[in-house]
């Protein structure tokens, strides 16, 4: 299942991936960053740590590691990262995510 036109249309993310790994479209308010992903190709996501981060898996299939512990998220689950919390990850290619980030400016939208 794509995202619907009106949410591929919204302004794109500048994430530290290529274009050819993720598409991103973004709603931002000074509250919060909405993030829609569409992976095209598998992808690890290196540990890190930010903000808080909460999301949910519309399609496909993310293996994440959230404060040392690993587990498989298929859609319809969703995960919690508190503020500060090292993760990172394995993402399946044909995987749809939705994140939310306390942080509005956690990624710059593209100019």
């Amino acid at each position: 299942m794509q995202f619907p036109e009106f949410i591929s249309s919204f302004p794109k993310l500048d994430v530290p991936f290529p274009e050819d790994v993720v598409q991103t479209a973004v709603i931002r308010s000074d509250a919060g960053l909405v993030a829609f992903f569409t992976f095209l190709k598998d992808m690890e996501l290196p540990l890190h740590s930010h903000g808080a981060q909460w999301g949910t898996v519309v399609e496909g299939e993310i293996e994440l590691t959230i404060g040392g512990q690993t587990r498989t998220y298929r859609p319809g689950d969703s995960y919690s990262i508190p503020s500060g919390v090292e993760h990172g990850g394995i993402i399946k290619a044909g995987s749809r995510v939705i994140d939310v980030f306390e942080e509005p400016d956690r990624y710059p939208i593209k100019g």
